[in-house]
């Protein structure tokens, strides 16, 4: 009888072993499944043949490297990427995403590993040199519809002439042109558009007071045992350098902009 105990017990040993082992291995094997809308570049893209590149990209795979999964891209129209997370068709959003009061209601968010402001795409002949030089009557103001520029402007800038367009590229115009005195956007597209007409613009790459955000990467609510992972990774991948790395392959001449007008970059936090 106590041989028959015995030989019950090892095989439930043995049975919960085993079940333990593959559980872990089903974990680690188990693929991060990434949500990101790949029209941002440099930080979500296409490379030529179609697949997923870019700063967030990276910092995707790294992510999984640290967590022992293979990692999936998923890319998803923007306004789809949080229902992506509320539905289990992903496990993590990584998309140039701001840590906002009304998506914390929706999702859960990591410790922010990005800060990034709006700045201004002047005119080359404009006085203005700041956005509170905007403030003035006589000045045009060129924001795109439905942005935190627009709201900023139209907060304020009670003074000056705030006109609206649906189009980055119309604001641009406006400026290139002498039409617009200044155009707000985000720092990124404001130095590219610069390249682009540097005989007829100017930028100041100061962020506007009130304009600064964090960018975090987004977890379905309560899954916090993937959150407290995603907070150790960046944690681990800043004391490495793994930001700055990926920050000067990509953001290069961006990187040397910043230092030289003694502006923080995007990953000094």
């Amino acid at each position: 009888m106590k041989k028959i105990l015995l030989t019950a017990i090892m095989i439930s040993i043995l049975t919960g072993a085993l079940l333990f082992a593959g559980g872990a291995q089903e974990t680690a094997e188990r693929p991060l499944v990434v949500a990101m809308e790949l029209q941002y570049p440099p930080f979500e893209m296409s490379d030529t043949d179609g697949n997923p590149t870019g700063i967030s990209v990276e910092i995707a795979y790294a992510l999984g490297d640290y967590l022992d999964r293979p990692v999936v891209i998923e890319n998803i129209a923007w306004t789809g990427l949080i229902p992506s997370l509320q539905t289990g068709k992903a496990d993590i959003i990584i998309s140039s995403m701001t840590i906002t009061e009304d998506r914390k209601q929706a999702v859960d968010f990591s410790d922010p590993y990005i800060k990034s402001g709006l700045t201004l795409l002047i005119a080359k002949d404009s006085p203005v040199q700041t956005f509170a030089d905007l403030n003035q009557e006589g000045m045009v103001v060129a924001v795109k519809s439905g942005t935190i520029g627009a709201t900023a402007a139209q907060e304020k800038l009670p003074l000056a002439d705030v006109r609206l367009f649906d189009e980055v590229a119309a604001c641009v115009l406006e400026v290139s042109q002498g039409k617009a005195d200044a155009f707000i956007y985000d720092v990124l597209t404001v130095y590219e558009n610069h390249k682009k007409h540097q005989n007829t613009t100017r930028i100041n790459i100061e962020s506007i007071p009130g304009t600064d955000g964090y960018w975090g990467m987004a977890i379905k609510k309560g899954n916090t045992e993937l959150l407290e992972e995603v907070n150790a990774f960046i944690a681990a991948f800043r004391a490495e350098g793994g930001f700055s790395a990926i920050a000067d392959s990509y953001l290069g001449e961006q990187k040397e902009l910043f230092e030289a007008s003694g502006v923080p970059f995007f990953f000094d936090l």
